[in-house]
């Protein structure tokens, strides 16, 4: 949790930018971030937001790394080039968004990276906010492997057919059936994507197909609590939300 680290306790982590290989075989980047001991530790997939391959994501997995997490975040807009993070999403946008079979091959193939670690517990969770909550969603329920997921205020996760496009063909909630990790989400009660309504919708499809997963809405919080660089953050809630999200890790990949 937050802050209860030994003052007296040796050790850090080990971070930095390196090649995989992701989806359809292609050399792709990704942010790695993990514990410098002998583990064995957990570990968790980061899936990036549509603002793209940024900053916040690298310092999300530089968390997950002081907390003993080998955490690895692929860069899902690699086939778009490269350039500043804003730079590539503008590419990515203006073809209309990636595609979601590209983000489910390269979250599997980062699954599979972290699992090939000597010092992996053989454990590993995805965990993704906005675009990136709704993709680990879908993830999860496309690809057996993960030991948890969690989803932080993903909007799309439940999407009327209008909605759909050929590069997002189906809603995520159309999967439930289908998850196959316990779940926790993360939402805040002054969004719209996802409303409440919507947030509504999928705990009932949740609960009718059995699955196990725990939801939390945070009172005075709209889309994007955790975002430090944005109007939108909320720290109260961003902290309590992260002592959430790393317990219930702990729990299902510790």
């Amino acid at each position: 949790m937050w802050n209860t680290f030994r003052t007296d306790a040796e050790g850090g982590m080990v971070a930095g930018v390196s090649t995989i290989t992701g989806g359809g075989g292609d050399p792709i980047h990704a942010y790695i971030a993990r514990p410098d001991g002998p583990g064995p530790y957990p570990g968790v997939v980061l899936v990036h937001h549509a603002p793209g391959w940024d900053e916040f994501n690298r310092e999300f997995a530089r968390r997950f790394g002081e907390h003993g997490f080998i955490a690895i975040c692929p860069n899902l807009y690699e086939r778009y080039g490269h350039g500043t993070p804003d730079d590539v999403t503008a590419r990515v946008r203006g073809d209309g968004g990636v595609a979601d079979d590209s983000v489910v091959a390269d979250a599997e193939a980062a699954m599979a990276w972290v699992k090939s670690q000597p010092t992996s517990n053989g454990n590993v969770g995805i965990i993704g906010t906005c675009s990136g909550g709704r993709h680990s969603v879908l993830v999860a329920s496309r690809v057996q492997g993960f030991g948890a997921v969690a989803d932080l205020w993903g909007g799309g996760v439940a999407a009327s057919p209008d909605q759909l496009t050929p590069k997002r063909p189906v809603a995520p909630i159309d999967l439930t059936p289908s998850l196959n990790a316990p779940l926790i989400g993360l939402f805040g009660n002054d969004d719209q994507s996802p409303s409440p309504a919507q947030v509504d919708q999928h705990e009932e499809a949740l609960r009718q197909n059995g699955k196990t997963y725990m939801f939390h809405r945070y009172d005075g919080a709209g889309h994007g609590s955790f975002y430090y660089h944005a109007p939108s953050y909320r720290q109260q809630q961003a902290i309590d939300g992260w002592d959430k999200v790393e317990a219930f890790f702990d729990q299902y990949l510790g």
